[in-house]
């Protein structure tokens, strides 16, 4: 294991250094690209730094001393370009103002990792180690990245993240090939693309509330209509959800609603976002009757697998790992078990399981729901 190369980097702290440095980039080319961002009281992650690579050029661009705007559209938003990143989804939504689609063709390293047998969520550290035979530091981690200037360290450190994934992005690009996994890889990171830019939320956020599976319809709907409303008021007023309501107190308040403001005070006590404001918002809106329409609206939660279905689960588990092992893939990748238990207690094929999963998958799972 070999010490990391040296990674000179250029300083862009203007649109015309950068427009200029982008110019020089083939619109065919390989990027490589990632973000260091802050997110330790905002709802939206702060973009604090961004790191370009091409070809042997480096380039450490300061977010903070001009706006950025639309200037990597051309090449990466819209162009031929291949983004290489390495487990995007945090800096896929940091980049959401700067790529509001994201990068029109990218590969994540990590996913592609998974893909070749090196294992699920495989680090960049760990990756470089085994591809580019290079130990990295992560003595910079938990840096300050909103503080100016960055120290020589946080430079250097900031680089060497863009640095390898030229070779590492070459290297298991031949390994996809080989392995005929190319076009899965492709698919998942344009699932990923899709996720992260879901910029309202998740319409439906009571069904990862697992402990009210078995709640009246209704409570299910008020859980619902409170979760929308945390999630609505932390965009708006840039805060962390679980400011404004952790999800402890989110299913005591839909399962017990309080008769009174000073009695929501009370219980409310602690949510250092939750001001006079917005507790009389939330008074009204927990003490409001839940309608038919918005019942209907409510997609049930699924319960945990009971008895038959419980069953099945463990017979399509099995399932799994061996068609995972045919294909030499992580059964984690091929179906996470979360889907596994959502599709065996609902019967409906679940969203995260389309496209190849679902070729691979669903007529050997089908065949097990129980009767």
């Amino acid at each position: 294991m070999s010490l990391p190369e040296t990674a000179p980097a250029d300083w862009i702290d203007n649109r015309d250094t950068l427009q200029a440095w982008l110019a020089a980039v083939p619109a065919d080319a390989a990027v490589g690209l990632d973000t260091e961002f802050m997110r330790r009281n905002t709802f939206y992650p702060q973009l604090a730094l961004l790191q370009l690579g091409w070809n042997g050029r480096h380039a450490l661009i300061d977010p903070l001393a001009f706006d950025i705007g639309d200037a990597l559209q051309p090449l990466l938003g819209t162009g031929p370009a291949v983004t290489v990143m390495h487990s995007a989804s945090e800096d896929l939504e940091t980049l959401a103002p700067l790529l509001p689609d994201g990068p029109h063709i990218l590969f994540d390293t990590q996913i592609a990792a998974a893909f070749v047998g090196m294992g699920l969520g495989i680090s960049y550290r760990a990756l470089v180690a085994e591809l580019s035979r290079v130990e990295l530091d992560k003595g910079e981690t938990r840096s300050d990245w909103l503080q100016r200037p960055l120290t020589a360290s946080q430079c250097s450190y900031a680089a060497l993240d863009v640095v390898y994934l030229k070779t590492i992005h070459e290297q298991l690009v031949e390994r996809l090939h080989q392995r005929e996994r190319s076009a899965w890889h492709a698919e998942d990171c344009e699932r990923l693309k899709r996720r992260a830019s879901h910029r309202d939320g998740d319409p439906q956020p009571q069904r990862a509330m697992r402990g009210a599976a078995e709640w009246p319809a209704a409570r299910q709907a008020l859980l619902r209509r409170l979760l929308l409303w945390r999630d609505r008021s932390a965009r708006r007023l840039d805060v962390p959800r679980p400011w404004l309501i952790d999800d402890t107190l989110a299913l005591n308040l839909a399962q017990q609603p309080p008769a009174t403001l000073s009695e929501l005070d009370q219980r409310s006590r602690g949510q250092r976002a939750l001001r006079s404001a917005q507790r009389s918002e939330l008074f009204a809106l927990v003490t409001e009757a839940v309608s038919a329409d918005e019942v209907a609206a409510t997609a049930r939660i699924p319960a945990h697998p009971q008895g038959e279905a419980k069953k099945a689960l463990a017979e399509m588990k099995q399932v799994v790992d061996n068609l995972a092992g045919e294909l030499d893939l992580p059964p984690g990748l091929l179906c996470p078990r979360k889907a596994l238990e959502e599709y065996v207690v609902t019967a409906e094929w679940p969203d995260l399981l389309d496209g190849w999963r679902h070729d691979v998958l669903h007529d050997h799972l089908a065949s097990l729901l129980p009767g």
